[in-house]
């Protein structure tokens, strides 16, 4: 009798068991339900994708500050005054020294002559065979 009734226990707690849960899905596969966790995840999705653009926003601005710093542009530069040149046609440029201590003043100095532009020589070419003779044919 002991074991008919320990049996119907269990039974009764597998069943009740078993109803929770099919009560658990079902509550979870209801409409309101899905748009409930849909939102939630378009949610999460927002909050990682304005950490992520917030991350490379200051890694723009870490880098742009490396890069200021590395090209003399916050201030250290030193501008060389201008020369006045003899010619008028000829183009002014102003060169930039390089900041002390970066990387750009470890390099040597560019020569300030530039190269003559030298005009291409035309390749020779073959004079055309007249048109209908073919040099190949077989029947030749």
């Amino acid at each position: 009798m002991v074991r008919r009734i320990f049996w119907m226990a269990v039974g009764a707690g597998a069943t009740v068991w078993a109803m929770n849960k099919a009560n658990e899905a079902v509550h979870r596969l209801t409409p309101d339900s899905l748009s409930g966790t849909a939102a939630r995840g378009a949610l999460h999705l927002g909050d990682v994708a304005k950490r992520f653009a917030g991350d490379v926003r200051a890694g723009m601005a870490e880098r742009e500050e490396q890069l200021r710093a590395d090209l003399g542009l916050d201030g250290t530069a030193v501008v060389e005054p201008r020369r006045h040149r003899a010619l008028r046609g000829e183009p002014e440029y102003r060169a930039i020294s390089a900041a002390p201590g970066s990387p750009a003043a470890a390099l040597p100095p560019s020569s300030s002559a530039r190269p003559t532009p030298r005009a291409i020589e035309p390749t020779p070419r073959r004079p055309l065979s007249p048109r209908g003779s073919t040099p190949n044919r077989k029947d030749q």
